[in-house]
């Protein structure tokens, strides 16, 4: 006779049942079993030679844990984990905890991961229910709305801990600076978040600094820069990218001296686009592009002074807003030409922060400066896993032994 003569009725939720999805977790459930019992057949292996005084073995199987389901994102998994039993007297037993089963896990690291997101990303905590329900089937515990207070906090007690973090082993060749700002609901001000990405001798890109500051003052961006130096960034970058915000090139000229500065093309475009007419902002764009795209300097200073006598006669004001940074706007060819399209623009922290905008319109009710900044800082570091390495990683050490690159080519080194 079949063990269950229950009679299964429809799932008034709607959901029905999904015969893929059940193979799919009844293969992980196994795969789970098989590496949790080849990782304990290593720690038996090992401890197999040490005895008793009777001649017993010290470690034995001792059973299983009770059965436990973690969910994932295929939905809840049932696991059950084998115990070990230590005979040798005393305090310090040995005890098994698989590594990819850490006690007491309930919840897999995606589906962690995948509530905030949904925060983030601008679902509401009245529709957290129907949403998870979607994702991840009917049954899912533990993962109501509510669960969204609990994070706000671990956000911020995370938060907290990475601003204290180490550098003094770290160098950061290159670090693109911008203050963003966004508006929380029923706050009196536009709140601005100060933040620093650094690529690292390696060519990793990484969330560097962030903080909550006063508009872009320059004693606000001294502060974050400071901190960097308190926290062992001794060494000075060799190149800055930013905007034109006057307060981070003050502070980074008396905290990191040596870096060389380089304007954001993309902030410059738009500033200077912003002053002519709208007839002509497709024309001058695209000469605008002419310059940065240019293969020399040579190319790009012709294009610049191309620029400047076509709108300098008319539009005085949009020609001085690219006229004033014209150097550090191409400080970049004194670069590898495969780095150029990093540090050509600071994009990469604008287009993060869009998704900041995004969720602080959805937000209902009141969000503090103190839960902005925490978000933040968690799209930071989300976004994090997606930012593309530097190419031409071999240029990094000739950068740091202070090789001269012009128009992005390296120089041959006259012999001594």
């Amino acid at each position: 006779m079949p063990e269950n003569t229950i009679t299964q009725l429809p799932d008034p939720s709607g959901f029905s049942a999904d015969a893929f999805t059940d193979v799919l977790r009844n293969g992980a459930r196994k795969l789970i079993e098989q590496a949790i019992h080849a990782e304990l057949a290593t720690l038996m292996a090992a401890f197999s030679k040490e005895k008793l005084e009777d001649g017993r073995a010290r470690l034995v199987r001792h059973g299983h844990l009770p059965e436990r389901e973690v969910m994932t994102g295929i939905g809840p998994v049932p696991v059950k984990v084998p115990r070990v039993r230590d005979r040798k007297p005393g305090e310090d037993k040995i005890t098994f905890t698989p590594s990819i089963l850490p006690r007491y896990l309930r919840k897999a690291k995606s589906v962690e991961e995948l509530l905030p997101w949904l925060y983030l990303k601008g679902v509401s905590t009245g529709d957290f229910s129907e949403a998870l329900a979607a994702l991840l089937g009917p049954n899912a515990p533990g993962l109501s709305a509510k669960t969204i207070t609990r994070l706000k906090a671990d956000w911020w007690n995370d938060y907290e801990a990475w601003q204290k973090r180490d550098l003094s082993h770290r160098r950061f060749l290159y670090i693109w600076a911008d203050g963003v700002y966004f508006k929380p609901r029923m706050a009196e001000e536009k709140q601005c978040v100060l933040v620093i990405v650094g690529a690292d001798e390696y060519g990793h890109k990484e969330l560097l600094a962030m903080i909550d500051g006063f508009r872009e003052s320059a004693e606000s961006w001294r502060e974050l820069l400071l901190d960097l130096r308190r926290r062992g960034l001794k060494q000075d970058p060799k190149l800055a990218i930013g905007d034109g915000a006057l307060g981070f090139w003050t502070a980074l000229r008396e905290v990191f001296a040596t870096t060389r500065e380089q304007r954001c093309w993309v902030h410059k475009t738009m500033n200077v686009l912003n002053a002519l007419p709208k007839s002509l902002q497709d024309k001058a764009k695209n000469h605008l592009h002419d310059i940065w795209q240019a293969e020399t300097k040579a190319g790009a200073s012709a294009a610049f002074d191309f620029f400047v006598e076509t709108y300098g006669v008319k539009y005085d004001k949009a020609v001085a807003k690219l006229v004033k940074d014209r150097e550090a706007l191409l400080t970049f060819y004194d670069y590898p030409a495969e780095h150029w399209k990093h540090i050509r623009t600071s994009n990469p922290i604008e287009s993060t922060f869009a998704t900041v905008r995004h969720r602080t319109k959805r937000t209902k009710g009141c969000l503090s400066r103190r839960t902005g900044l925490a978000m933040a800082f968690k799209l930071m570091m989300s976004a994090q896993g997606k930012w593309r390495k530097l190419d031409g990683q071999n240029r990094l050490p000739e950068i740091i032994q202070g090789v001269e690159f012009r128009d992005g080519l390296r120089q041959l080194q006259a012999a001594a």
